[in-house]
């Protein structure tokens, strides 16, 4: 039960959170006001929740460091989606027409805020660690990021291999980096890291989702296979490759420091020791 009196808390202000900024959008300081009262609320809830129904202390988002982890992340982020982009552009399917607006980067901030913090403890503070637990490591980050690929099919501008593309990206690295850290704050940055500088730097189509413009003004032409198509760079092979490295090292990095969780017996499940079942 404490998996569905997470998910429903979570959920619950995440969606009236969304719901909030949506209705603002027009207003790009009021957008990033409620983007940030909506990220800092949600936090505020999963701790309270995790609290309530495990009783422990909620090490996933400690205090110490979480700037620093945040930051780190953050331009991570941005290097990695400036990397995807950069390819592109060789290629000559990237083009800048201009500038776009300073107003609507500071909306996507905010914008950008909520989503990665409230799509990170839902999948990653949430499902990803609670499965873990029953299942290990890798079959856990295999059920979640498929599931969260799923998930973006219902964007306006979905497609199949755009919902891959994001199960292998996110679901992987982000889920990897969690792993690598066990701690929540690194995957926020760099989630939110990658959406901004796709939307709110380099102005492309985050996710299918209809994103607004953000200080670019650029377009993407040519195969939908390098460019992602209407679904935006996430859907290039460019991303799904350089994801997947990243997702690599994270992995790696979480064995080097042993944080790596091994599937359990049904005896170790039940009993919480480790024994086999006779």
């Amino acid at each position: 039960m404490r998996l569905v009196w997470q998910l429903l808390a979570v959920a619950a202000v995440a969606f009236a959170g969304s719901q909030v900024v949506s209705a603002v959008q027009g207003n790009p300081w009021l957008t990033l006001v409620s983007g940030a009262v909506t990220a800092v609320l949600t936090v505020i809830t999963y701790r309270w929740v995790v609290r309530r129904t495990e009783q422990r202390p909620v090490t996933e988002l400690s205090g110490p460091g979480a700037g620093r982890a945040v930051g780190r992340g953050v331009l991570a982020g941005v290097v990695l989606f400036g990397i995807v982009i950069a390819n592109i552009a060789l290629l000559g399917d990237y083009d800048v027409r201009g500038w776009g607006t300073a107003a609507g980067a500071v909306g996507l901030l905010g914008f950008m805020a909520a989503a990665a913090v409230s799509e990170e403890l839902l999948f990653r503070g949430v499902l990803f660690r609670i499965v873990e637990e029953r299942t290990g490591t890798v079959i856990a980050l295999v059920l979640t990021g498929v599931l969260f690929g799923l998930v973006h099919l219902f964007n306006p501008h979905a497609s199949l291999w755009g919902a891959i593309a994001i199960a292998i990206e996110a679901g992987g690295m982000l889920t990897a980096a969690y792993v690598a850290t066990r701690r929540l704050w690194l995957p926020i940055g760099l989630h939110f890291g990658w959406n901004f500088a796709a939307a709110g730097l380099f102005g492309t189509e985050v996710s299918g989702n209809g994103t607004p413009q953000g200080l670019l003004d650029a377009v993407t032409s040519g195969p939908a296979v390098i460019t992602g198509g209407s679904f935006g760079p996430e859907g290039s092979l460019y991303s799904v490759l350089f994801c997947s490295l990243g997702t690599t090292v994270f992995l790696w990095l979480a064995h080097r420091r042993g944080r790596l969780v091994p599937r359990r017996t049904r005896a170790e499940r039940v009993d919480g020791v480790t024994t086999l079942a006779r």
